[in-house]
């Protein structure tokens, strides 16, 4: 879910009730990363099933304006982070929390850690106490304090261009004409239409290369058309030429549909059955 697909990591381990105890996550956007996690967080915290603008309760609310008592976020305390600041931090998850499901915090330039405040930080995460998650975030892993990143699960989030042409190495004919093969495969996918992969795919992408860069871009459709869905910063050139009408409930599982393709296009599979397999699972 979310920004990239290791987000999307996240979240699909919390469905499966297999969240780590704590996420080093090197990003090349510390801003944009922080507004992703605070998604996350309130969809792993819903106390029913996450949805946009819900007004069931005021957890959303609570995490925007930074007010939950049970997300808790360090910043530099000057030039380091502070062994104060993470003493603060451990004594406030003394307790469980009361409006959500997990205490969360979030450690910026977490590489900003110092001898004492790292110590101070070990001894919290080496015996991990249940419903506690924590989440370092930094532009370079590998100057973490390194008994600190032994003791995390390392992701990395980085976030491309919206200029679709120069991320793909497309011109921009090329582009038009996939977004044009695009929404006519897609539309058939939704309509339950009888599809023929070898003539509607095969014959216009018969290099692998190709087919990966086509599936990519169907992942940035949806991708974007989920960021609409939430009111965030979007493709609006890309969502202007498909219209995709589900829900967040309905988004989320096409792209890991799609991840999962994608990771499978890379082996040494029949491209024909692959497809038939992606539109079977697409519709259901």
């Amino acid at each position: 879910m979310f920004a990239k697909n290791n987000l999307i990591d996240i979240y699909n381990k919390y469905r499966e009730k297999k969240l780590a105890h704590a996420y080093l996550v090197e990003t090349n956007n510390l801003t944009q990363l922080t507004e992703d996690l605070k998604l996350l967080i309130k969809v792993i915290n819903c106390p029913e099933e996450y949805h946009e603008s819900c007004q069931n309760c005021n957890l959303c609310n609570l995490i925007d304006k930074n007010n939950l008592p049970s997300l808790i976020t360090i910043n530099p305390d000057g030039a380091m982070i502070k062994k104060n600041q993470i003493e603060e931090l451990k004594k406030a998850f003394e307790t469980k929390p009361i409006y959500s499901k997990y205490n969360i915090y979030i450690i910026n330039n977490a590489e900003k850690l110092n001898s004492s405040s790292a110590n101070a930080m070990l001894k919290f995460i080496e015996e991990p106490t249940d419903g506690i998650i924590g989440f370092f975030l930094t532009n370079n892993k590998d100057i973490i304090i390194p008994t600190i990143k032994s003791r995390c699960q390392c992701i990395v989030v980085n976030y491309e261009s919206e200029d679709l042409c120069q991320k793909y190495n497309l011109t921009e004919e090329e582009l038009k004409n996939n977004i044009i093969i695009i929404n006519d495969y897609l539309n058939k996918i939704a309509n339950q239409e009888l599809i023929n992969n070898k003539e509607l795919i095969l014959t216009k992408y018969p290099e692998r290369k190709n087919l990966e860069i086509l599936f990519k871009l169907i992942f940035e459709v949806y991708y974007n058309a989920f960021l609409k869905k939430l009111n965030k910063k979007y493709n609006e050139k890309l969502l202007s030429s498909i219209n995709i009408n589900e829900s967040i409930q309905q988004i989320i599982p096409k792209l890991n549909i799609i991840t999962k393709f994608l990771q499978d296009l890379s082996y040494n599979v029949n491209m024909e059955l692959l497809l038939d397999k992606f539109v079977i699972e697409m519709r259901d």
